[in-house]
Order: structure tokens, then C-alpha cells, then sequence
């Protein structure tokens, strides 16, 4: 039974963790830098540490969030998402220190973020991938000769990449030189790592992950598929579950694979499997993901099944409390990342303090978030806001519930991402559920959007600015 865990993260991600925690009757144990002491994920915690000036000392030092976990008398760390959440290190010195690792185990992060290793598992368990090299390449005369054998279009990958990084789509072999060398050096200060490989480029995928629970004593289940389709340089903007680009053959079909993949790897805890789905129906593997997904709330909210307990409670030795036709879903889910971004200004990070915040509400609307009126949004980290995420019954009922949550929410003081995802809500394809990777790219007009305020919010921003300069 865990009593108290060390969440070894910030923001949003923390405060959801924390929260169930509550639920559970655990202790949390938030942690924090000194961009982080008026965080809500601080105020919210049973306990609070502070870990050091900035990431580098606090959030990305292993050694650290061990010590300080036996130092708080914890008997877990949970790791969130980015950070060390896919750290094979973490796993390793938490299972030394007799900690509970809230995630698989070492051995697993490791071989799966090795993107070579992964797709030789799924190769070997029968799960289809896409054409590529067989193991890094040596060098550009190697990429050149394999690309001319598969064809172009070709992808450059850093091997041990993720969150859509050290990735370049290269159309002939004159594109191939100059990004093979920017891959490299991208793969070496993102992720340590001169590795790269090549795939075969599906041109115009879709974008289709699955979500899957597996416990330690050998239960697996998926929990369906997220759609996300929508995203810029290989970064999501929003999610949807279940997808509706698929039927139902190919909703099987792939919850199949994504299963067959964890138990190929003895995969336990929660996971997410991401495949792309081409032009003719094939699903081909992309990766996985060993740790919970930025998107995990559109799951929950069409299952009814919280993922952060069910990852608490088989990191605590529990077996799953469902087989996987016990598993259902209802209706349709989506997630808007609201990010401190400038989409009219080539989403540029928009940093600083804000004036006044207003959460969206009212039947099938959720808000998983960290900020409030006054907080300043320090500039070290990532720039996602918050979490929007509304169900609907029917497809068309979640884009209009959509809309209007989006007019619902509203920040104040910074630039944010809330009037682009309006703008995509309004486009013809998105509202057909017809979409793909390319849709951003395709809709360039997204960004040619005016803001109206009234005379109102106009004089509310102003009493805003003068009331926090006056320090009221």
C-alpha cells in the first residue's frame, strides 16, 4: 500500500497528481525550483521541498529526487510526463532505494526509447512498422544509398528522440544532405545521442495512439485510441478520443496491436502505443510512449477511468480491477493545449504575468491547469497554460460544447492559443472529422484571425494592469 509520494514534476501534470492523490488518501510531496515557489502545484501539496535554483539542479537530477523521496519519508515517486519521466535511471535507483517507481521498469523505458530496439520488438511480436533502416545509419553515403531504395519521400530520426524532436522529413536527396547533419546535431544536445535511422515517410498520415494498462501480474488492457492528427512540427495541439476518422474494424484492429505491443515487452503500468494510420487503412508503429500522455484526460473522460490511480495503484502491486471487456467508452472527447504562445507570430512563447483568468465551465467541461490571476509564467519551461478538455455524445455536440468552452475560458496579459483552436473548430474538414498531419500546414488562414474586445474587457485589462502596479 504507497502512503506518500514524491511528484518529481511541476505545473499542471503535478496539481492532477496531487489531486489523486486526495482521492486515495496519500500523502503528496510536491517539489520546486525558484521559478516555481508561488506554483500551484506548491500550494496544493500536503508538503513542499525545494530542490534548487533552476531544472538542471532540481527537476532533472536524478540523485536529487531520490534522496530528498528517503529524506520525506516517501514510499513512491510519481514522475509525470517530460523531465525524468522516461529516465531508465530514475527507474533504477528508485527500485535500489526501495521506492516504488510509479512507471515500467528500467530495463523497458530504456529498450523502448530506443527507437531501433522498439521497432525490432515489434517486428519480432508481428506488429506492423514502417519501412526503414535496419540499425543507425553511418553516415550520409549510407542515408543517400537507402533512401534511393525506398524512395523518397524519407524521414531522419534521432534514435533516442521523443515529443517531436531530431526529426526531419527530407523530399529529395539534396534535402537529405543538409538535414543529416542538423539531425545530428539536434539528436546530440536534445538527447545526448550522435544515433540516427532513417524511415520511409507515410505521407499524410493520420496520427492514432492507443492507450493501454498493465499491471504486474500479467493483465493488459487498452483503454481505445486517441486521434492526434492535429499538431505543428511534429508538436500536438489537440486531441480527441475516441477518433473519429476510424470504424469499428479498425478500432479493434488497432487496440489489437497496441496490446500486443506491451505484452511483447512485458510492459506494465500505463502506456501509450502511437501508430500511423496511411491513405489505404495500414496502421504502421511509430513508438511508445512509457509514461502517462499530456492527453490522457480525453481516455478518462469517455472510459470514466482515472489513469493517474490506476498508475498509483499498480505501481502498489493491485491487479487491474477489469478485463478488457469490461472496458467501455461513450461518447467523444477533445483537448485543447492552452499554450503562452503567439500563433500569429509563428506561436513565439508569450511570457510574463497574468492580469485575470477565467475558467471555462458548465456540463462536460474540464480544466487541468496550474495558473491563476497574478501568476507569472516564468520562462524555463514549457509554455502549456492549462488544459481544456469537453465530451460530447456525438461528434457534432463536442465540436459545438467545444466552441463554446473556448469562448468560456479567458486569460488575460499574455498571448495564448485559445482563439487558433477556434479558428479550427470552424474549418470544414475538422468539422467533417476529416483530417491529417498536414492540416495545420493546409490551413494557413487559421492564423488570419481579428480580436474583439468589448469596451468592458477593455476597461476591466486596464484596472487590471493599474491595480497590480500599485501593488494591490
Amino acid at each position: 500500500m504507497i502512503r506518500k509520494i514524491l511528484i518529481a514534476n511541476r505545473g499542471e501534470i503535478a496539481v492532477r497528481i496531487i489531486r489523486a492523490c486526495a482521492e486515495l488518501g496519500i500523502t503528496s510531496v510536491a517539489v520546486y525550483t525558484d521559478a516555481d515557489r508561488h506554483g500551484l502545484h506548491v500550494k496544493k501539496a500536503d508538503e513542499a521541498y525545494y530542490i534548487g535554483p533552476d531544472s538542471q539542479a532540481g527537476y532533472l537530477s536524478v540523485h536529487r529526487m531520490v534522496n530528498l523521496a528517503r529524506a520525506a519519508g516517501c514510499d513512491a515517486i510519481h514522475p509525470g510526463y517530460g523531465f525524468l519521466s522516461e529516465n531508465p535511471e530514475l527507474a533504477r535507483r528508485c527500485e535500489q532505494a526501495g521506492i516504488r517507481f510509479i512507471g515500467p521498469r528500467g530495463d523497458v523505458i530504456e529498450r523502448m526509447g530506443d527507437k531501433l530496439a522498439a521497432r525490432a520488438a515489434m517486428i519480432d511480436a508481428g506488429v506492423p512498422v514502417v519501412p526503414g533502416s535496419e540499425g543507425n545509419l553511418r553516415d550520409v553515403d549510407e542515408a543517400l544509398r537507402l533512401a534511393e531504395e525506398i524512395g523518397y519521400p524519407v524521414m531522419l530520426k534521432a534514435t533516442t528522440g521523443g515529443g517531436g524532436r531530431g526529426i526531419r522529413r527530407c523530399d529529395s536527396a539534396a534535402e537529405l544532405r543538409r538535414n543529416y547533419e542538423r539531425v545530428l546535431s539536434e539528436a546530440t544536445k536534445a538527447f545526448g545521442s550522435a544515433e540516427i535511422f532513417m524511415e520511409k515517410a507515410v505521407v499524410d498520415p493520420r496520427h492514432i495512439e492507443v492507450q493501454v494498462l498493465a499491471d504486474t501480474h500479467g493483465n493488459v488492457v487498452h483503454l481505445f485510441e486517441r486521434d492526434c492528427s492535429i499538431q505543428r512540427r511534429h508538436q500536438k495541439l489537440l486531441e480527441i478520443a475516441p477518433s473519429p476518422q476510424l470504424d469499428d474494424a479498425q478500432r479493434a484492429e488497432i487496440g489489437e496491436l497496441a496490446v500486443r505491443a506491451a505484452q511483447a515487452v512485458d510492459y506494465t503500468n500505463a502506456g501509450t502505443v502511437e501508430f500511423l494510420l496511411d491513405a489505404d487503412g495500414r496502421f504502421y508503429f511509430m513508438e511508445m510512449n512509457t509514461r502517462l500522455q499530456v492527453e490522457h484526460p480525453v481516455t478518462e473522460m469517455i472510459t470514466g477511468i482515472d489513469l493517474v490511480q490506476q498508475q498509483i495503484r499498480i505501481a502498489g502491486g493491485e491487479p487491474l480491477p477489469f478485463a478488457q471487456q469490461d472496458v467501455t467508452r461513450r461518447g467523444f472527447a477533445m483537448e485543447f493545449r492552452i499554450n503562452a504562445e503567439d500563433p500569429q507570430n509563428d506561436f513565439l512563447p508569450s511570457f510574463g504575468r497574468i492580469t485575470r483568468y477565467f475558467a471555462a465551465g458548465g456540463p462536460g467541461v474540464r480544466i487541468d491547469g496550474a495558473v491563476y490571476t497574478g501568476y507569472t509564467i516564468p520562462p524555463h519551461y514549457d509554455s502549456m497554460l492549462a488544459k481544456l478538455i469537453v465530451w460530447g455524445l456525438d461528434w457534432d455536440s463536442l465540436v459545438r460544447r467545444g466552441r463554446r468552452a473556448l469562448q468560456d475560458i479567458a486569460v488575460y496579459g499574455v498571448k495564448t492559443t485559445i482563439p487558433y483552436h477556434e479558428q479550427i473548430l470552424k474549418t470544414p474538414d475538422f468539422i467533417a472529422g476529416s483530417f491529417n498531419t498536414g492540416f495545420v500546414e493546409a490551413h494557413p488562414e487559421l492564423t488570419a484571425y481579428s480580436l474583439k474586445r468589448s469596451s468592458s474587457d477593455v476597461a476591466a485589462v486596464i484596472a487590471a494592469t493599474l491595480a497590480a502596479h500599485r501593488g494591490l
